[in-house]
């Protein structure tokens, strides 16, 4: 078996709640399995951010096992 493991900053909306950037994610997901992979694992943790842009972060990691 052949895995690849891969990580995604998610950031919180500064306005309204919700990530601003889940089409990351998806195209992250989208283009492994593009390449033969399917997601096996995905865990998230998450970190508050200081400063004036603000935001939470998600850190989403991802195990990605080979098709083929």
């Amino acid at each position: 078996m052949h895995y690849v493991v891969l990580q995604v900053i998610l950031k919180e909306k500064l306005w309204g709640t919700g990530a601003g950037n889940l089409t990351e994610l998806e195209k992250t997901i989208n283009a492994q399995a593009a390449k033969g992979y399917r997601l096996h694992t995905i865990t998230t943790a998450s970190s508050g951010s200081k400063g004036l842009a603000g935001g939470d972060r998600i850190q989403a990691t991802m195990v990605f096992e080979s098709l083929g």
